[in-house]
């Protein structure tokens, strides 16, 4: 049986990595960043560990390379990466991941999974700063684990 793909997944990073997410993205056969990096070193930083790194421009962030929207296909799923959640579930999608209200997000709208890894750096409403990891095995089963940053 195939191992699962493990991706890491963060998001607003607002010019700040603390270590202890470089160690845990040592592990990661993908790396996504869900917008808001601010500090293009970040990227940098991530890409050096190896795993690729997909990245969504955040409404705080200048490079205009970063793609606002990106959809990718794993293990059957159809997942959208974006900085700011859409107002309602997007056709055609699986899986919306998130960023933007440093707070995180395991919903399900209207058939479609919402996913916000919270925040690295400034969360929100009394949440711990964090990311996640999410494992997407060949048959579409994904699983969605929250990791304090604390």
């Amino acid at each position: 049986m195939k191992k699962p793909l493990c991706i890491l997944v963060l998001a607003d990073t607002h010019d700040r990595l603390p270590s202890n997410v470089l160690i845990l993205a040592k592990g990661a056969d993908e790396i996504w960043h869900l917008g808001d990096v601010c500090a293009e070193k970040i990227v940098d930083e991530l890409r050096a560990i190896g795993p690729p790194v997909t990245v969504v421009r955040g409404n705080c962030d200048s490079n205009n390379a970063w793609p606002p929207v990106v959809d990718l296909a794993r293990g059957g799923l159809k997942l959208r990466l974006q900085h700011i959640p859409p107002g309602r579930p997007p056709e055609n999608v699986d899986v919306v991941l998130h960023g933007h209200t440093h707070v995180p997000r395991n919903e399900r709208r209207s058939g479609v999974l919402f996913l916000n890894p919270g925040c690295v750096t400034r969360p929100n409403r009394g949440a711990a700063p964090s990311v996640a990891w999410l494992e997407i095995s060949a048959d579409g089963t994904l699983t969605w684990t929250p990791k304090s940053l604390r």
